[in-house]
């Protein structure tokens, strides 16, 4: 009885632990939104520090270290919202993002890489490096979105 019992309740527990498994496997629709959410948050801190970079606006050391420590952060986030299975959803990715995989991870990566410089380059104080690790990274975001975005 009591052998039975315990089988029983394993049973009940990886049966269910399968099923949480499945559901905790995100809908390709729900990876799309969550990647478009990330993109749209990075243009909320990148762009409001356009007029600053270039030079239209004051330079505001401690306001470029808040946001480049945010987007250090984000540009660690969509990529796993790019799997094959949201290849046919509505989104402006080109399939060039899923047929040459390898490029795309390569700009990915290096994305990371130059958000990464930046936020370090905001703690060193020197605001033209600042600027210049700015640039690397909107031309990091270009290099991808030329080869992997539709034009709007």
């Amino acid at each position: 009885m009591k052998k039975s019992l315990v089988a029983a309740g394993l049973a009940l527990i990886m049966s269910a632990g399968f099923t949480l498994e499945a559901a905790a496997q995100a809908r390709p629709a729900a990876l799309v939104k969550q990647r478009q959410a990330v993109m749209t948050l990075h243009g909320k801190y990148f762009y409001s520090l356009r007029p600053m970079a270039d030079g239209k606006a004051p330079y505001d050391a401690a306001i470029f270290a808040r946001n480049a420590a945010f987007l250090e952060v984000l540009s660690k986030m969509p990529w796993d919202g790019f799997t094959p299975a949201t290849a046919g959803e509505k989104s402006a990715t080109l399939p060039e993002a899923y047929s040459d995989a390898a490029k795309f991870k390569a700009a990915a990566d290096n994305y990371q890489a130059e958000a990464a410089k930046f936020a370090a380059a905001t703690k060193g104080g020197n605001e033209q490096a600042v600027k210049t690790a700015y640039s690397a990274v909107a031309k990091a975001c270009d290099t991808c979105h030329d080869s992997f975005r539709a034009k709007p």
